[in-house]
């Protein structure tokens, strides 16, 4: 089964992203597990906690069906050590938002070298900031998510991820989400059906299948191979619709959230459909 929806809004409490999920039709959402624009947030109640829980069963969904997201803020590879500290400590707070809601994935954008560090270091800096969350906390997995590569930002090359994961000592709890918009504009070509196997034998190759936690459905508004993140609703964007009925009917995208973060919330319940439609007609 695909866990298809949105990337959904927790407003007025984390416990409330179950119910509006489900009104989508979704099998499947992300989420913020706060504001994803402050580094700090009161903590969970344990009313937030318990009605959390109860709505995610009384919605029918389980922890692997929920991909959170974590801040914009944190960046795990910041070249100077006082702010690198301070992502740190913000990422874990996230990281153990996720275990207190019962859920299983966290996912966070790996980081940026600000010119200031040379990107290999970085990513070392990345994976040293996961080890030391790992250590820390009990079961979550942190899911890297491969960016369009704008400005200094780095996890655009399956290469740059793939570093990531050797630095990472228990990979049992490391996985990663590709994002269609970000992968395309990256420079890799999803628009038809022989450059997307190319891709994906590529991130096989280079990262593995096994890796793979989730994934971000999103068309582009930006050019192949621009670096520039630009997200589109479904079919309106450089990709198109047939990228998405692609990967609905591929096998190796089955029991992970696929989350829309798609600009038009009025299309969400439409697209989520034909989704749906075409994973159905598959089986």
């Amino acid at each position: 089964m695909k866990y298809i929806g949105p990337h959904i809004s927790i407003a007025g409490g984390v416990e409330n992203a179950p119910a509006r999920a489900k009104e989508l039709g979704a099998t499947g959402f992300g989420m913020f597990t706060k504001n994803q624009r402050q580094w700090v947030a009161k903590a969970y109640t344990e009313e937030n906690i318990s009605r959390f829980k109860e709505n995610m069963e009384a919605c029918g969904y389980k922890a692997d069906q929920v991909l959170c997201h974590d801040g914009y803020l944190i960046n795990l590879g910041h070249p100077e050590e006082e702010k690198l500290e301070k992502s740190r400590a913000a990422f874990l707070d996230e990281v153990l938002r996720v275990e207190q809601l019962g859920l299983k994935y966290l996912n966070f954008h790996p980081g940026s070298h600000l010119k200031s560090i040379d990107p290999d270091a970085c990513l070392d800096r990345i994976a040293e900031s996961i080890n030391l969350t790992l250590a820390q906390s009990e079961s979550a997995v942190l899911v890297i998510e491969n960016t369009a590569g704008q400005g200094t930002n780095l996890g655009n090359r399956f290469e740059e991820i793939a570093r990531i994961i050797a630095g990472v000592k228990d990979q049992s709890r490391v996985g990663v989400c590709l994002d269609t918009c970000h992968t395309f504009a990256a420079g890799y070509d999803l628009r038809t059906e022989e450059s997307m196997e190319a891709v994906w034998a590529e991130f096989d190759r280079l990262v593995g299948f096994d890796f793979l936690k989730g994934m971000h459905l999103n068309d582009a508004k930006s050019e192949y191979a621009s670096r520039v993140d630009r997200h589109h609703s479904l079919g309106k964007g450089n990709l198109g619709w047939d990228p998405f009925e692609r990967i609905m009917k591929d096998k190796r995208f089955e029991g992970i959230p696929l989350v829309l973060e798609t600009i038009d919330e009025e299309r969400w319940p439409a697209e989520i459909a034909q989704l749906q439609e075409w994973s159905d007609s598959r089986l």
